[in-house]
C-alpha cells in the first residue's frame, strides 16, 4: 500500500535505521543521504520517508511531499555548496528506475552533459 512501509524496500530499511547510509540531511518527512553508486563527485539522493514506488505515484498521491522532496534537493544542493546541479527522477525500469522507491539524485560537482543518455 503507498506510504507504507515495506520489508523488502531498501530505502524503507534506510528510513527505519536497519541498513546503514552516509545521511546528510533529515526532515520530518524526507531523508538525503549520499549514493553508494556516485555518478558525479556530489550524487545524493533524497527520498520522502514514506513508502511511494516512483515519483508518478508520489506526486499523483502525495503532492505536497513530493514537493517536500524536491525542496529538499535544493537544501543539500546548498549545503554542498552546487551553484549548478542536476536533479533527477527515474521512473520505471525503462528510464533506469532499481529501487522501487521514490527518489531525487542531486548531481553536481563536475560539468553534466545533454542529453543523459
Amino acid at each position: 500500500m503507498a506510504g507504507e512501509p515495506q520489508d523488502d524496500c531498501l530505502f524503507c530499511k534506510i528510513v527505519a535505521g536497519t541498513i546503514p547510509a552516509t545521511v546528510v540531511r533529515e526532515t520530518d518527512t524526507t531523508v538525503a543521504f549520499r549514493d553508494i553508486n556516485p555518478q558525479a563527485p556530489t550524487h545524493i539522493l533524497v527520498i520522502p520517508k514514506a513508502h511511494y514506488k516512483d515519483a508518478a505515484t508520489l506526486g499523483a498521491q502525495a503532492p505536497q511531499l513530493a514537493a517536500a522532496v524536491l525542496a529538499e534537493t535544493q537544501a543539500v544542493a546548498d549545503e554542498e555548496k552546487l551553484d549548478s546541479y542536476r536533479v533527477v527522477f527515474n521512473t520505471g525500469s525503462g528510464a533506469g528506475q532499481t529501487v522501487w522507491h521514490a527518489h531525487a539524485h542531486v548531481l553536481g560537482g563536475r560539468g553534466m552533459q545533454w542529453p543523459p543518455g
